[in-house]
C-alpha cells in the first residue's frame, strides 16, 4: 500500500525541498546488448582477473523496450579503464540482494562504467519475494522520478504510469464522501504504477537469479564479502548492497537492529475485474483511492490497472490478534474482520465481503535514526536501511538511494569504502527525516479519533 499525498506536500513537512537539478543520463545502446544474457537456460559464474568471482543470474522472463540513446560522448563519468589508469578502485564485483525496486545500482553501475569490463547484471532476488509484485506504488518527482530519470527510463515510466491514479477519496464509516481530491490533467506529482510493471521496467537490462537467496554475508576475509547462498554456493565480492527489505538477510552484517511492531496490523485482500464485475465498488474506489477512517481502525481501497483492486484492512491491535483464528481460511478471517469493522456502511464492508483471499502484514519499523559503523564492503539502503510504515517514502527512497550509490562510486575517489561511508552518511540524514514524519502519519491515521486522519490530509493534500 502507498499514501497518494501530494509530493509538494510531502517536501514541506519534510523541512526541505526534494526538487533539483536533474541531469539526464541514458544508457548505451552498446550497454543494451551487451547486458542481454546469452542464453536463458541456466544461470553461470564467471571468473573476473585475479580469481574473483561474480554471480551471472538468469531470469525467468524478459522485456523488449525502446532503447535509450547514446550518451557516452557527452558524460563525464569515467569508465572502468579510466578509472584504473587514474589509480581510482573500480568496483570488480558488486552484488545486489534486492526485493522490488533494489536494481538500480547494478543498472547504473553499469551504465557508469564502474563494473568491471567482464561483469554482467548481478542480482539476487529473494526466494520469498519472488511473484509477490502485484500491489501500486507513486512514485515521487524528485525522488522516485529522479532515480528513474538518471537510469534513462522516465519516459517509459510515464507511459506505463497512472496519473489518474493520484485522486483521493476519504469517506465517513457511514459512507458519506468527506473528501474528494482529483489531480490535474497536468499533475505527474507522483503518479501510480504497479510494483510488477516497476520490476519488469527496472529488470530490462539485467539477468536476475530468481529465488537465489542468501543465507549469510560475512565481511572482511582475505578475498572481499563472501556471501553464503542458500543452495550451498559461496562467492566474494567487492561489494554486496542489501536492498532485500523489512527482513534483510545483509543486514546483519552491519547491524544488530531488528525491525519492531508498530502495533498496526494490516489485513490484505484483492478484489478482480471491478470495473464488469464488481461495478459499486469500481465507482467506490474511483480512479485513485479511497479511504474510510474509524476508531483504531482503517479501510483503504487503491486501484491498480487491469481492473484489480488492493484492499487493506487496518487496525490497532496486539501481535497475536488472531490467536484462535487460522488466517489460511478464508471465510474465518473475513467473518473476524467483518466482526471488527461492524457498523460501516454497507458498500464500504463490500471491499470485504468480496476479497479473494487475506494475507496478514503486521507493520513492522527500525528505528527512526537507524546507523551503524562502517562495514568494509558491505552497505544497506530502502526498507533493509530504513524500513517505515508504508506513507509513500519507502520506494522512492530506495530507488534514488541505488541511483546515488551508483553515481557516487563512479565519481568517488580511490577509496571505495570512504565512498560509501559518505553515501550512507546522507541516506541516514534524509531517511531520518523521513522515517519521523511517517511514523508521526501512522499514528494520526490509525488513531482513537478518526478526525485526526482527516486533519492530516487536509495539512498535506492541495486544497
Amino acid at each position: 500500500m502507498d499514501s497518494t499525498w501530494s509530493a509538494a506536500a510531502w517536501e514541506v513537512m519534510a523541512g526541505s525541498s526534494v526538487r533539483r537539478a536533474r541531469p539526464r543520463h541514458c544508457l548505451s545502446r552498446a550497454m543494451r546488448r551487451a547486458w542481454a544474457p546469452a542464453s536463458l537456460a541456466s544461470a553461470t559464474a564467471e571468473r573476473h582477473a585475479g580469481g574473483r568471482a561474480s554471480l551471472v543470474a538468469t531470469a525467468s522472463r524478459t522485456q523488449s523496450r525502446p532503447v535509450a540513446k547514446d550518451v557516452s560522448a557527452s558524460t563525464s563519468v569515467p569508465s572502468y579503464t579510466a578509472l584504473a589508469n587514474a589509480g581510482k578502485r573500480p568496483v570488480a564485483s558488486m552484488l545486489v540482494m534486492w526485493g522490488a525496486v533494489g536494481a538500480l545500482p547494478v543498472v547504473l553501475g553499469q551504465a557508469r562504467g564502474v563494473l568491471g569490463p567482464q561483469m554482467r547484471g548481478v542480482a539476487l532476488d529473494r526466494a520469498d519475494e519472488v511473484g509477490t509484485d502485484r500491489g501500486t506504488l507513486d512514485l515521487r518527482e524528485g525522488l522516485g522520478q529522479l532515480a528513474l530519470e538518471k537510469a534513462g527510463l522516465l519516459a517509459e515510466f510515464q507511459a506505463l504510469s497512472r496519473p489518474e491514479g493520484q485522486a483521493m477519496r476519504i469517506l465517513g464509516t457511514d459512507g458519506a464522501v468527506l473528501r474528494d481530491w482529483r489531480p490535474r490533467p497536468d499533475d505527474r506529482a507522483h503518479p501510480e504504477i504497479d510494483r510488477g510493471q516497476l520490476r519488469d521496467l527496472l529488470l530490462g537490462p539485467l539477468d536476475v537469479r530468481w529465488g537465489r537467496g542468501v543465507k549469510q554475508v560475512v565481511p572482511g576475509t582475505r578475498n572481499g564479502v563472501l556471501v553464503h547462498c542458500a543452495d550451498g554456493r559461496q562467492e566474494t565480492f567487492d561489494l554486496v548492497i542489501g536492498a532485500d527489505g523489512a527482513w534483510s538477510r545483509v543486514r546483519p552484517a552491519v547491524s544488530s537492529a531488528t525491525p519492531h511492531y508498530t502495533g498496526v496490523t494490516s489485513v490484505e485482500t484483492s478484489l478482480d475485474d471491478v470495473d464488469t464485475r464488481l461495478s459499486h465498488l469500481a465507482r467506490l474506489v474511483g480512479d485513485g483511492s479511497v479511504a474510510v477512517y474509524g476508531v483504531n481502525r482503517a479501510l483503504v481501497a487503491q486501484r491498480n490497472s487491469g481492473g484489480h483492486v488492493k484492499v487493506y484492512a487496518q487496525l490497532r491491535a496486539p501481535l497475536d490478534w488472531h490467536e484462535n483464528l487460522d488466517l489460511a481460511d478464508v471465510e474465518a478471517v473475513r467473518s473476524r474482520l467483518l466482526a471488527l469493522f461492524d457498523g460501516w456502511a454497507a458498500p464500504v464492508l463490500d471491499l470485504l465481503r468480496h476479497g479473494t483471499a487475506f494475507v496478514h502484514r503486521p507493520l513492522h519499523v527500525l528505528p527512526v535514526s537507524h546507523t551503524w559503523t562502517r562495514v568494509s564492503g558491505v552497505t544497506l539502503l530502502g526498507d533493509a536501511a530504513h524500513l517505515m510504515p508504508l506513507l509513500g517514502a519507502g520506494a522512492n527512497l530506495a530507488m534514488l538511494e541505488g541511483a546515488e550509490l551508483a553515481e557516487s562510486i563512479a565519481a568517488g575517489p580511490a577509496d571505495l569504502d570512504e565512498t560509501v561511508r559518505a553515501f550512507e552518511e546522507q541516506m541516514w540524514a534524509r531517511a531520518g527525516r523521513w522515517a519521523k514524519i511517517t511514523t508521526a502519519g501512522l499514528e494520526r491515521l490509525v488513531s482513537p479519533d478518526p478526525a485526526d486522519a482527516l486533519a492530516l490530509f487536509d495539512q498535506v493534500q492541495p486544497s
